[in-house]
């Protein structure tokens, strides 16, 4: 009980700078988490609608990177970093997430992968180090429609490949 209650009291020390996004895929748990394993499936499906991936380097590990680009559908590119933090197959990553390995301004997210029948429910928390930065990334960046969009690429991937794994 008491861990419940410093739960509660941690994440309402972050609401002001975290964004939680969540959505039900109709595919299994197992499936869901592999599409975050493997480079081969991040890029058909990372970023929001429109943005395409180019992968530089991918070491799917605790303390592993992934280096790569997003290209905008303005044909702007963006420098982005991963590091995973904590990997716990198949149901919870924690990476940390910027332009660069440097970046002072980098942000930590969690994502929770939790059965829901045969489907899943993914939960996206991101915790931004400041509460401008997280404003500027809802208001500049988009940053809640992008998550959505995002998990909305993903749910359509995966519940192809659960389709296709079905038929083949």
């Amino acid at each position: 009980m008491a861990g419940a209650r410093q739960e509660a009291r941690a994440e309402s020390a972050t609401a002001d700078r975290e964004i939680v996004i969540s959505r039900v895929i109709d595919a299994p748990r197992e499936l869901v988490f592999e599409a975050f394993t493997e480079v081969r499936h991040l890029s058909r499906w990372w970023g929001p609608e429109g943005f395409t991936t180019t992968t530089r380097s991918f070491e799917f590990r605790e303390g592993g990177e992934w280096v790569f680009v997003l290209h905008g559908p303005d044909g702007t590119d963006y420098s982005e970093w991963i590091r995973w933090v904590r990997i716990a197959p198949p149901e919870r990553i924690e990476l940390l997430h910027g332009e660069s390995r440097d970046d002072p301004n980098a942000f930590e997210s969690v994502l929770a992968f939790t059965p829901d029948g045969a489907a899943t429910r993914i939960v996206m928390r991101t915790v931004f180090p400041t509460k401008e930065q997280r404003d500027e990334a809802v208001e500049k960046y988009h940053a809640v429609e992008g998550g959505q969009q995002t998990l909305s690429n993903l749910a359509a991937y995966v519940t192809d490949l659960a389709r296709e794994g079905a038929e083949g």
